[in-house]
């Protein structure tokens, strides 16, 4: 048995469905074990990854297909900054699984473009009878200092991260709307990928934060809106060493710090809200890396007073209120000093 929370290497609970289907275990991630069990808890159930050719997309594919999932692996292949395309990443995450006796098929349709996401969700209902997940996951990196980014660098962050987020999920949405008023019982998930340099603050990375921020609060209002059609929707806000990452400095550490900042920490916990298993989760950003496992917290109102009409008094009564107000959160979730 690996070290690390017994809670993602244990035996399914009484309940749970068993079968003899094989189950694919050698196509888990590295360093996860598996149960001993014929059925996961994914069983049958129809998974679009997007961003699943590489980094923690494919450790996502990998464990929602060893668990039992059919999974759509989407990825364009572009590189770090997004540019380019590649069809090699998604062809071979998928025949990964399907030499291990899982079903996959890859997408590489542009997540940001709203046909090209439409035609990635037509694409899983057509292939596999159906939709019960999206994981959206794919992203870019372009960082730079406020003062020195660029229009072309705001507008490609923003567009992969929020708007990749917004089509996929908009026409999957529409997919369970129109079951559920067909009067077809749905169990799905929508799965979204914040970061805490969003909901915490990181400096160089004005644009992606944004989008980050805007995809926490995305997540929430959708899940208010969805679950009267029987969707959840959660964010993952993931930390992990990839290539995306691996020249922020965290490259540079030793085996056991990549090791606490591999993807197989996060996957566990993606595949498992993908699961039948999560249905009362709804409306929550969880933190996910191999140093914490933590609920992210959003805004709620801090000290409050009567409004004033005066310019000084206003003031006056801010500096006070600031005063026993919590101050803003660093990047590990703790207090700003």
């Amino acid at each position: 048995m690996r070290a690390g929370p017994t809670s993602f290497a244990v035996d399914l609970p009484d309940g749970c469905r068993r079968n003899d289907r094989p189950h694919p275990t050698n196509i888990r991630p590295a360093g996860i074990e598996p149960r001993g069990i014929a059925v996961g808890i994914c069983e049958g159930r129809v998974c679009i990854v997007t961003g699943a050719g590489r980094g923690i997309g494919r450790e996502y594919a990998l464990m929602l297909a060893a668990e039992g999932a059919r999974v759509v692996v989407n990825d364009l292949g572009g590189a770090r900054d997004g540019s380019g395309t590649d069809a090699g990443p998604a062809a071979e995450v998928v025949a990964e699984i399907t030499a291990a006796g899982g079903e996959a098929v890859a997408n590489t349709d542009n997540v940001a473009d709203f046909a090209g996401a439409k035609a990635m969700i037509d694409q899983a209902v057509d292939t596999f009878g159906g939709l019960d997940v999206v994981v959206n996951n794919a992203g870019i990196l372009r960082d730079r200092m406020l003062t020195n980014m660029t229009e072309a660098e705001w507008d490609a962050v923003i567009n992969v991260h929020l708007k990749g987020t917004f089509a996929p999920a908009h026409h999957a949405a529409a997919y369970w709307r129109e079951r559920s008023k067909a009067g077809e019982d749905n169990d799905a998930r929508l799965i979204n990928t914040t970061s805490v340099s969003g909901i915490y603050g990181n400096p160089g990375q004005t644009n992606y934060g944004a989008a980050k921020a805007g995809i926490a609060s995305f997540s929430f209002i959708a899940s208010l809106e969805l679950a009267r059609y029987g969707v959840t929707v959660n964010a993952i806000a993931p930390a992990a060493l990839t290539r995306l990452t691996e020249d922020l400095g965290m490259g540079q550490v030793d085996e056991a710090a990549r090791d606490a900042m591999s993807p197989r920490w996060i996957a566990p916990v993606v595949t498992w809200l993908a699961s039948t298993e999560s249905a009362g989760v709804t409306g929550r950003v969880i933190e996910a890396s191999g140093q914490v496992l933590a609920i992210a917290e959003g805004w709620h109102r801090g000290p409050a007073a009567r409004p004033a009409d005066d310019p000084v008094a206003a003031g006056e009564i801010i500096t006070s209120l600031l005063a026993d107000a919590r101050p803003p959160a660093d990047m590990n979730g703790a207090d700003r000093s």
